[in-house]
């Protein structure tokens, strides 16, 4: 397994994980004519756009398997709302069902954090939605700590709430990440 800079010919894979563990970890929580709407189509179209014109202090990395198969991915770059004290986000992390519990998970969090130091950011927060608690257990393992910090964020017709988990100094976290943006 390695971590490494997304390419564009990554798009239809990050799309494929994109989709396909929303449809997992959201089932019950996210409408289900929402989820049965998504498109790996869409979400390609959309990743590749990402990858070819990446913002200022973004990054995204993918995470294949041994065989070359994309199984996670992560983004993140400036924190986006103002969540005082914390300059970098992770926007999102995504790993297929059958990856997860391989470490892959914490290795895309030590990659996602060495990123967002070299970039200039000393602290990192992200977004949970708050029925989520699998996904709460795993940043809370990680060390994230639980913020006040909420939002409302509308999907597919039904309000969910979003809390927020941070870390103020990601300098330990980057610390475990292989140097030269890939992870074994």
């Amino acid at each position: 397994m390695r971590i490494r800079p997304a390419r564009i010919d990554d798009a239809p894979g990050i799309a494929h994980v994109h989709v396909t563990s929303w449809r997992s970890a959201y089932a019950g929580i996210i409408p289900q004519t929402y989820l049965d709407d998504l498109s790996e189509t869409r979400r390609a179209a959309f990743w590749t756009q990402q990858i070819d014109t990446p913002e200022k202090s973004t990054f995204i990395v993918v995470a294949e398997d041994d065989s070359g198969q994309i199984v996670g991915m992560a983004s993140g770059g400036p924190e986006r709302l103002g969540v005082e004290g914390y300059t970098g986000e992770i926007y999102l992390i995504y790993l297929l069902a059958d990856a997860q519990g391989q470490g892959i998970g914490r290795k895309l969090i030590h990659t996602s954090a060495r990123h967002l130091l070299e970039a200039g950011f000393n602290s990192m927060m992200l977004w949970v939605l708050e029925d989520n608690h699998r996904a709460q257990r795993f940043y809370e393992a990680m060390g994230g700590q639980k913020l006040d910090q909420t939002q409302p964020h509308l999907i597919g017709g039904k309000v969910l709430i979003e809390i927020s988990y941070g870390w103020p100094d990601i300098d330990l976290l980057a610390e475990k990440a292989e140097p030269g943006g890939e992870d074994s």
